[in-house]
Order: structure tokens, then sequence, then C-alpha cells
């Protein structure tokens, strides 16, 4: 069961009419605060693909996007924060105490260590055995604070993104390549299909060409050091997003 939640929360009203309104201070003599009213769907759909056809990205960073994730580790959380161009909030262990229910609700345990019986057994009994000291050190009227010291990274986390859009082509282009480690890839494709699923923002994915390096260059530049057949499993995989 799929317990990595991902949600658009809020963006920028109007994105693609603000950032369109913003690229036309560069080349219009006319330009003036008031024309952001007037700027219309057509206006968007007559300009934006042609800046962002030159190159001409700092236009995005008018654009703000926000994210919650939920049920992601800390492994995760400590990937997604090396994206300094952003801002976060993260549920805290020093506030908060650990309540755990069963070990997939409170950690997050790889596919491939499930596959192996004899080796799941004895990441569920350590961890098992992680949550029961945690409870005992703060039982012991020690504050949670220094009790999440016993905590493996493999414990689930909530935390909040926010992103101007240029940013999140950067992020996209890393996380959501086959090289990317699965999690934190599984989040990236999920913020990214957040995006798409909403009409007024779905233009801006083939524009910007939101996606992989692979989408965004037109070939892998990681080469040799991808799998085999992975840039065309990323194609389709974006391509599909792209036209929801």
């Amino acid at each position: 069961m799929d317990r990595i939640k991902v949600r658009l929360i809020n963006y920028t009203p109007r994105p693609l009419e603000t950032v369109t309104w913003a690229a036309l201070i560069s080349y219009w003599d006319k330009w003036e605060s008031e024309a952001f009213e007037r700027t219309t769907k057509s206006d968007v759909e007559k300009h934006l693909p042609k800046v962002l056809s030159y190159g001409h990205e700092s236009i995005l960073e008018h654009a703000v996007f926000t994210f919650a994730i939920e049920g992601c580790s800390r492994v995760c959380s400590h990937q997604l924060v090396r994206h300094r161009i952003a801002s976060y909030t993260q549920q805290s262990h020093r506030y908060i105490k650990l309540n755990p229910q069963d070990i997939e609700e409170t950690f997050l345990i790889p596919e491939s260590i499930k596959e192996k019986p004899k080796l799941y057994e004895k990441w569920k009994k350590l961890m098992k055995d992680a949550i029961e000291l945690y409870k005992e050190t703060c039982g012991d009227d020690i504050h949670q604070e220094d009790a999440r010291y016993i905590l493996p990274q493999a414990v689930r986390t909530k935390i909040v993104v926010t992103m101007n859009l240029r940013e999140l082509k950067h992020f996209f282009g890393l996380r959501t390549c086959e090289r990317a480690q699965w999690e934190i890839r599984e989040v990236a494709w999920k913020m990214l299909n957040e995006i798409a699923k909403v009409e007024e923002l779905r233009p801006i994915v083939q524009w910007a060409k939101l996606g992989p390096r692979c989408i965004q260059l037109g070939y892998c530049p990681e080469k040799d050091l991808m799998p085999k057949g992975c840039f065309k499993r990323t194609r389709e995989k974006w391509s599909k997003i792209a036209e929801i």
C-alpha cells in the first residue's frame, strides 16, 4: 500500500498570466502594472511558449507553488532540503512525541528489503526495538528532543515545501530521472502530477518542459550511466502526465 501522499496546496493566483505579464516588461514599451488585469489566456498562449523556447526562464521565478508531503522518510526529506532555493517546514520530533502505530505506519521500509523475508524480519525487529527504547526513554522523564536520537532515518515524516517554478524545473530535472533514489523520485513524479492535474497549469508542463533532464534537453546527459531503455520509459511516462 502506497503511504507517501503529495498534494499541491496552493500556488500563485493566475500563475501563467503572472509570468507572461512579467516577460512582457522586457520588450513591450507600453508595459504597465495595470496590464496584468488585462492579460488573458490568449496572451499567455501567444507569448509564453515563445519566450520559454528562447531559454528565458527567470520569469518562472514569479510563480510559487506549495506542496504538502506526508509519509516519506527522513532519508527522503534530507535529500529534498538539499534544494536550497525553496522554503521548508517539517514535522518536529522536538515538539511532537512520536506515537507509534504499527511498524509500516511508523517507518518506511524499502521494497528491496521486503522481498527478502529473513532480512525483513531483522529490520522489523530493529525498528520495534527502537520504538520500545524511544518510549522507555520518554517515559523516564527525558524530553522527546533527546529521545528522538534513537529513531532510524526510516521514520516517516511530514513536510511543507514551497518552490518557485524555475526551481521546480531544476528539481524535476534531477529527481524524476531514473538515476535518482527511488523515494525522492516517487515524490518528485507525484509533485509533477499534481501540477499537471490542474487545468490552468497543465500547459506549463509542456511549455517549460517540466520533467527529467532528458525531456528538457532532448537527450540523456547521463549517457552510459543510465539503465537500458530508460530514455524510452521516461518519455512515455512524462507524455502521459503532460497530456492528462
